[in-house]
Protein backbone atom coordinates (compact mmCIF):
# COMPACT_ATOMS: atom_id res chain seq x y z
CA UNK A 1 0.00 0.00 0.00
CA UNK A 2 2.76 2.44 0.52
CA UNK A 3 4.52 1.59 -2.59
CA UNK A 4 1.13 2.79 -4.26
CA UNK A 5 0.87 5.73 -2.07
CA UNK A 6 3.84 7.13 -2.99
CA UNK A 7 2.97 6.51 -6.97
CA UNK A 8 -0.09 8.76 -6.71
CA UNK A 9 1.62 10.94 -4.73
CA UNK A 10 4.25 11.91 -7.65
CA UNK A 11 2.33 11.58 -10.76
CA UNK A 12 4.40 10.48 -13.76
CA UNK A 13 7.11 9.17 -11.83
CA UNK A 14 7.04 5.48 -11.06
CA UNK A 15 9.39 3.93 -9.42
CA UNK A 16 8.77 -0.12 -9.09
CA UNK A 17 11.89 -0.50 -7.15
CA UNK A 18 12.04 -2.03 -3.85
CA UNK A 19 14.19 1.04 -2.66
CA UNK A 20 11.53 3.01 -3.13
CA UNK A 21 9.05 2.04 -0.46
CA UNK A 22 8.18 5.07 1.35
CA UNK A 23 8.47 5.22 5.27
CA UNK A 24 4.65 5.06 7.05
CA UNK A 25 5.03 9.01 7.78
CA UNK A 26 5.76 9.64 3.84
CA UNK A 27 2.39 7.23 2.89
CA UNK A 28 0.43 9.21 5.31
CA UNK A 29 1.49 12.76 4.09
CA UNK A 30 0.50 11.90 0.69
CA UNK A 31 -2.51 10.30 1.40
CA UNK A 32 -3.52 13.74 3.61
CA UNK A 33 -2.42 15.88 0.48
CA UNK A 34 -4.71 13.94 -1.86
CA UNK A 35 -7.47 14.65 0.63
CA UNK A 36 -6.53 18.33 1.17
CA UNK A 37 -6.58 18.61 -2.73
CA UNK A 38 -9.74 17.35 -3.32
CA UNK A 39 -11.50 19.66 -0.65
CA UNK A 40 -9.47 22.58 -1.98
CA UNK A 41 -10.58 22.30 -5.30
CA UNK A 42 -14.34 20.18 -5.25
CA UNK A 43 -14.78 21.25 -1.51
CA UNK A 44 -16.09 17.44 -0.48
CA UNK A 45 -15.56 13.84 -1.63
CA UNK A 46 -15.01 13.32 -5.15
CA UNK A 47 -17.52 11.11 -7.03
CA UNK A 48 -17.39 8.88 -10.15
CA UNK A 49 -19.72 7.94 -12.55
CA UNK A 50 -18.51 4.90 -14.33
CA UNK A 51 -19.67 3.50 -17.89
CA UNK A 52 -18.54 1.41 -19.85
CA UNK A 53 -19.46 2.45 -23.50
CA UNK A 54 -18.69 -1.23 -25.23
CA UNK A 55 -15.16 -2.71 -23.31
CA UNK A 56 -14.31 -6.15 -23.05
CA UNK A 57 -14.18 -5.14 -19.21
CA UNK A 58 -10.50 -5.43 -18.59
CA UNK A 59 -10.62 -1.88 -17.32
CA UNK A 60 -13.69 -2.42 -15.32
CA UNK A 61 -11.66 -5.33 -13.10
CA UNK A 62 -8.62 -2.67 -12.56
CA UNK A 63 -11.62 0.42 -11.60
CA UNK A 64 -13.22 -2.14 -9.90
CA UNK A 65 -9.30 -2.93 -7.98
CA UNK A 66 -9.18 0.51 -6.58
CA UNK A 67 -12.14 -0.31 -4.33
CA UNK A 68 -10.26 -3.18 -2.47
CA UNK A 69 -7.98 -2.15 0.82
CA UNK A 70 -4.80 -2.07 -0.68
CA UNK A 71 -6.07 0.97 -2.86
CA UNK A 72 -8.24 2.21 -0.31
CA UNK A 73 -9.59 5.14 -2.57
CA UNK A 74 -12.87 5.80 -0.48
CA UNK A 75 -9.78 6.68 2.71
CA UNK A 76 -8.77 9.58 0.08
CA UNK A 77 -12.12 11.05 -0.55
CA UNK A 78 -13.34 9.49 -3.97
CA UNK A 79 -16.27 7.40 -4.89
CA UNK A 80 -18.46 5.70 -7.20
CA UNK A 81 -22.16 6.88 -7.69
CA UNK A 82 -24.71 5.12 -8.85
CA UNK A 83 -26.77 7.98 -10.16
CA UNK A 84 -24.88 10.75 -12.56
CA UNK A 85 -26.57 13.49 -11.24
CA UNK A 86 -24.23 12.95 -8.32
CA UNK A 87 -21.35 12.52 -9.94
CA UNK A 88 -18.59 14.76 -10.71
CA UNK A 89 -16.45 12.91 -13.24
CA UNK A 90 -17.26 10.35 -15.90
CA UNK A 91 -14.89 7.63 -15.97
CA UNK A 92 -15.60 6.15 -19.79
CA UNK A 93 -14.33 2.35 -20.95
CA UNK A 94 -13.80 1.09 -23.91
CA UNK A 95 -14.45 2.33 -27.42
CA UNK A 96 -18.04 3.48 -27.85
CA UNK A 97 -20.79 1.91 -29.33
CA UNK A 98 -23.52 2.22 -31.78
CA UNK A 99 -25.90 1.08 -29.12
CA UNK A 100 -24.39 3.14 -26.09
CA UNK A 101 -23.71 6.29 -27.96
CA UNK A 102 -26.99 7.50 -26.98
CA UNK A 103 -26.89 6.31 -23.21
CA UNK A 104 -23.29 7.82 -23.15
CA UNK A 105 -24.26 11.61 -23.80
CA UNK A 106 -27.38 11.16 -21.55
CA UNK A 107 -25.34 10.48 -18.77
CA UNK A 108 -23.18 13.25 -19.76
CA UNK A 109 -26.42 15.64 -19.71
CA UNK A 110 -27.41 14.34 -16.64
CA UNK A 111 -24.37 15.31 -14.49
CA UNK A 112 -24.16 18.82 -12.95
CA UNK A 113 -21.68 21.40 -14.16
CA UNK A 114 -18.55 21.40 -14.17
CA UNK A 115 -18.18 18.18 -15.83
CA UNK A 116 -15.40 15.88 -15.87
CA UNK A 117 -14.25 12.87 -18.73
CA UNK A 118 -11.73 10.54 -18.61
CA UNK A 119 -11.31 7.80 -21.29
CA UNK A 120 -9.72 4.76 -19.47
CA UNK A 121 -7.68 2.57 -21.43
CA UNK A 122 -6.46 2.30 -25.24
CA UNK A 123 -9.87 1.75 -26.98
CA UNK A 124 -11.90 4.41 -24.77
CA UNK A 125 -8.88 7.11 -25.97
CA UNK A 126 -7.75 6.04 -29.51
CA UNK A 127 -10.31 2.73 -30.21
CA UNK A 128 -7.52 0.01 -30.62
CA UNK A 129 -7.96 -2.90 -31.96
CA UNK A 130 -11.92 -1.96 -32.61
CA UNK A 131 -11.20 1.30 -34.51
CA UNK A 132 -12.75 -0.42 -37.92
CA UNK A 133 -15.33 -2.43 -36.22
CA UNK A 134 -18.80 -1.80 -38.15
CA UNK A 135 -20.47 -1.50 -34.30
CA UNK A 136 -18.21 1.45 -32.81
CA UNK A 137 -18.57 5.17 -33.51
CA UNK A 138 -15.08 5.98 -32.24
CA UNK A 139 -13.15 6.81 -29.13
CA UNK A 140 -14.89 9.03 -26.69
CA UNK A 141 -13.77 12.21 -27.64
CA UNK A 142 -15.69 11.77 -30.61
CA UNK A 143 -18.80 11.48 -28.81
CA UNK A 144 -17.81 13.90 -25.41
CA UNK A 145 -15.45 16.48 -24.13
CA UNK A 146 -12.42 14.77 -22.85
CA UNK A 147 -10.25 16.33 -19.95
CA UNK A 148 -7.81 13.36 -19.27
CA UNK A 149 -6.98 10.15 -21.65
CA UNK A 150 -5.52 7.37 -19.51
CA UNK A 151 -3.76 5.09 -21.81
CA UNK A 152 -3.21 0.81 -21.28
CA UNK A 153 -4.95 -1.79 -21.95
CA UNK A 154 -5.97 -1.76 -19.41
CA UNK A 155 -4.46 0.81 -17.65
CA UNK A 156 -2.87 0.18 -14.19
CA UNK A 157 -5.48 1.14 -11.04
CA UNK A 158 -2.25 3.76 -10.17
CA UNK A 159 -2.47 5.00 -13.44
CA UNK A 160 -6.66 5.40 -13.45
CA UNK A 161 -5.77 7.17 -9.83
CA UNK A 162 -3.45 9.63 -11.44
CA UNK A 163 -5.74 10.34 -14.52
CA UNK A 164 -8.16 11.32 -11.91
CA UNK A 165 -6.36 13.68 -9.99
CA UNK A 166 -4.80 14.89 -13.60
CA UNK A 167 -8.84 15.44 -14.31
CA UNK A 168 -8.76 17.35 -10.76
CA UNK A 169 -6.43 19.79 -10.87
CA UNK A 170 -7.32 20.30 -14.59
CA UNK A 171 -10.47 21.56 -13.30
CA UNK A 172 -8.89 24.51 -10.58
Amino acid sequence: MWKTLRQIARVGRISETPAAVPSEAFAEAAVQRIQADLLRLIGRALSIRVVDAGSCNGCELEINALSNPYYNIEGLGIQFVASPRHADLLLVTGPVSRHMELALRRTYDAMPEPRLVVAAGDCASGCGVHSSGYAVCGRVAEVLPVDVTVPGCPPSPTALLQGIMQAVQRRA
